[in-house]
């Protein structure tokens, strides 16, 4: 299928600045919902009518990297499936607490019907998530066997992150939110004994999607929360599945001010090593990223696949804003993955 955009490039460059329903009454496109904001005002209520079953994707991935603990968590519902997983990973001993479960038919599962109002939850065999609102921010709780999570990712005043409508077609499209560099407080639990979180050290980043994606699909994510001469600084970068469409998802932050990136960046690093440095660059950035780690995941049931490089690891580089002012970052954390998926 053709992933040329029926819609002109323009518009996905303009900002959102009130809500705006995310599809027509049809369920296709609203062309009125092209572009970007600095805050999830997109309504995506109508995503899913019955003619265009089988192709709706809906998630909330949260990440909460701390300095002794990495936790990936994963709410979904792909239409005739509900996917969910737990990740847990000791930077210490390079051991993780793993639990993955895909449901069929679709059950036990709920995710709002826009994010923020209502919570996200995830019941399956030895697994149970749950991720609601709270006046200062967004509380996962995770139980898995060997291990529970009771984290906060906090919303300070002023904090922004990047929604954005990525158009393909007008059937498929994506709208996501990616939202960084949140401060994490609480409780990681393993085996018994209970990590309390940092602070100052402990960061939730968040990727919130509602789209009808192409069947195969190849992408880049980075993302890097952190803290670098005083300032918070967060990253957030994208690639490959964006290319073409006039949209983009990349964006610099700092201390919880959104600097959108409209260009397509370079992504360079070795697909035959992927623990080699990566860069990025375009749009006034230039990171790099340097991994420590890479979770790989492969999944190949013939009509459906997936390969998964996640590589967990540290960012630094500098930004220059619009007007010319130089922001440099160093030891910022985070990851950059390549994926492939046949869905």
């Amino acid at each position: 299928m053709s992933t040329t955009t029926r819609f002109p490039k323009q518009d996905s460059r303009s900002e959102i600045t009130a809500p705006v329903e995310l599809t027509l009454p049809d369920g296709r496109l609203n062309p009125a919902a092209l572009g970007w904001a600095r805050s999830p005002l997109i309504r995506t209520g109508g995503i899913g009518p019955r003619r265009f079953w089988g192709r709706n994707k809906r998630w909330e991935y949260w990440n909460i990297m701390t300095p002794r603990y990495i936790v990936g968590l994963t709410v979904s519902a792909i239409d005739y499936a509900a996917v969910h997983e737990v990740w847990i990973f000791n930077r210490d001993t390079r051991e993780a607490v793993h639990r993955a479960a895909t449901v069929l038919p679709a059950r036990g599962v709920s995710l709002p019907p826009t994010l923020g109002q209502g919570p996200a939850s995830a019941r399956a065999k030895d697994l149970r998530i749950e991720v609601t609102e709270e006046p200062d921010g967004v509380r996962m709780r995770v139980e898995v066997p060997r291990a529970s999570v009771d984290v906060l990712a906090e919303k300070p005043a002023g904090h922004e992150s990047l929604a954005v409508v990525v158009p393909w077609t007008k059937r498929r499209f994506q709208y996501t939110v990616k939202d960084v560099a949140r401060p994490a407080r609480g409780t990681v639990t393993v085996d018994g004994t209970v990590y309390d979180l940092p602070a100052g050290e402990s960061w939730a980043v968040l990727d919130h999607g509602r789209r009808r994606w192409p069947y195969d699909i190849t992408w880049n994510w980075g993302a890097g929360s952190g803290r670098y001469q005083g300032s918070v600084i967060g990253i957030q970068v994208g690639g490959k599945w964006t290319d073409g469409t006039g949209a983009t998802e990349n964006a610099f932050f700092i201390d919880g001010r959104m600097h959108k990136i409209h260009e397509d960046l370079t992504w360079e690093y070795d697909q035959a090593d992927f623990l080699r440095p990566w860069s990025v660059r375009g749009g006034g950035l230039d990171a790099r990223f340097v991994p420590f780690y890479d979770r790989v995941a492969r999944t190949n049931l013939g009509i459906i696949a997936a390969a998964t490089d996640q590589c967990f690891g540290v960012w630094s580089g500098a930004f220059t804003t619009a007007g010319g002012e130089v922001i440099p970052f160093d030891g910022v954390e985070g990851w950059a993955e390549h994926v492939h998926n046949r869905w």
